[in-house]
């Protein structure tokens, strides 16, 4: 498909479906448009493969927070990381129970088109991919804004050196096992009332792995991966808000049996600015003005996220005005421009006042009249209205 339509989309769900609606959907789907139910048909061939897709990615918790947030660039390593998101391990989404019933109602018989049959006892493990990690990661209000890089440490499984993830001590090999002829399974047979049954069963000797290590690595003790520290390179895009998910394709740990690497993802916490308040991409800002500086008007030197700039408050700003700066806001993440500004003007009302300044603004008071007040002569219009 030239596009990719959206995966709730795809499932025929909202994006507010659960977890259940969401499995729910898919197995309809799934059972639909299978390829043992529609032989020869490249349409349902591609729905089937479609609705995998979206599954695979809806079922996971964090990466559903990622394509919720990011949408399909988020799935194809947009923020740093690799290629693709993989979407053919079938593991960690339910897709076995999910698969389980689907080769029910075909009969639990044949090789499942193609899908390797969770109907048997399984069979020679193959490559597996590496799972998944997770960091949180604190950043300042302007390493959000604009951006930054990070230096972080983590410890992660990866391809044992001495053996190159053969589990193999160096000079000597792996041999097929003997009881199971290296597929990885063995076939037991059991009289019953109702004649003979076969069941297929992992190979205990192999454990399914169809291979047996005489002399495992002396680093790895046969498990072919080993856990190293690493230092990693994180390029935080600016625009990042509290609660960003950023993947980073192929960091996180190695696949058994030289299969690929998971991902990194990397959580996103913001410390709250003592001046300026975010919602998305716009900053807002409230600044105390004098009652002389409102009335008679003022040229302030006001914050914005990219220094100080003068702000011209027209005489007769009330209290609560608020004015815009266009584009100094936050950058767009998805690189579309950036947020404005919003400043609220609030006028401070003295607290503390001589003889001599009261004196002074009761005969301000007396001078200026109501005619000067044109909201409170409104106000309490209504207010007599109303009782009258």
């Amino acid at each position: 498909m030239s596009e990719k339509r959206d995966y709730y989309e795809v499932l025929g769900v909202e994006k507010s479906a659960s977890a259940d609606e969401i499995k729910k959907a898919y197995r309809k789907m799934a059972m639909k448009y299978h390829p043992d139910k529609n032989p020869g048909d490249k349409e349902a061939e591609e729905k089937f493969k479609e609705a995998n897709e979206a599954y695979e990615v809806l079922s996971d918790e964090t990466k559903r927070a990622t394509y919720d947030q990011y949408g399909h660039a988020g799935m194809e390593g947009g923020f740093g990381g690799g290629g693709g998101a993989s979407y053919g391990g079938f593991g960690g989404g339910g897709f076995e129970d999910i698969f389980s019933d689907i080769f029910s109602s075909f009969g639990g018989g044949g090789g499942f088109g193609g899908f390797g049959g969770f109907g048997g006892g399984g069979g020679r493990r193959g490559p597996s991919r590496g799972s998944d990690m997770k960091i949180n990661i604190n950043l300042s209000f302007k390493e959000a804004v604009f951006g930054t890089e990070k230096k972080i440490k983590i410890k992660r499984q990866e391809e044992c050196p001495t053996c190159h993830g053969s589990g193999a001590e160096p000079g000597s090999e792996a041999h097929t096992c003997d009881k199971c002829g290296g597929s990885g399974q063995i076939y037991i047979r059991q009289q019953t009332p109702f004649g003979t049954i076969q069941q297929t069963t992992v190979c205990d000797k192999c454990h399914g792995e169809g291979e047996i290590i005489d002399d495992p690595c002396h680093t790895c003790h046969g498990s072919g991966i080993q856990e190293k520290e690493r230092t990693i390179n994180i390029k935080i895009p600016a625009g990042v808000d509290n609660g960003s998910i950023l993947p980073l394709r192929g960091e996180g740990n190695t696949g058994a049996r030289g299969g690929g690497k998971g991902d990194l993802f990397v959580y996103i916490s913001v410390k709250e600015d003592p001046i300026f308040k975010r919602e998305e991409d716009d900053v807002y800002l409230e600044i105390p003005v004098t009652f002389a500086q409102a009335a008679l008007g003022a040229e302030l030197v006001v914050p914005t996220v990219d220094g100080k700039v003068k702000l011209k408050v027209p005489e007769g700003t009330q209290t609560g005005k608020v004015f815009r700066l266009k584009g100094k806001g936050v950058p767009n993440v998805n690189g579309r421009g950036r947020g404005d500004q919003y400043i609220t003007v609030r006028v401070e009302v003295p607290r503390k006042l001589n003889k001599k300044q009261k004196e002074l603004l009761r005969a301000f008071d007396k001078e200026t009249g109501n005619d000067n007040h044109q909201e409170g002569k409104k106000f309490w219009s209504k207010v007599k209205n109303a009782f009258q």
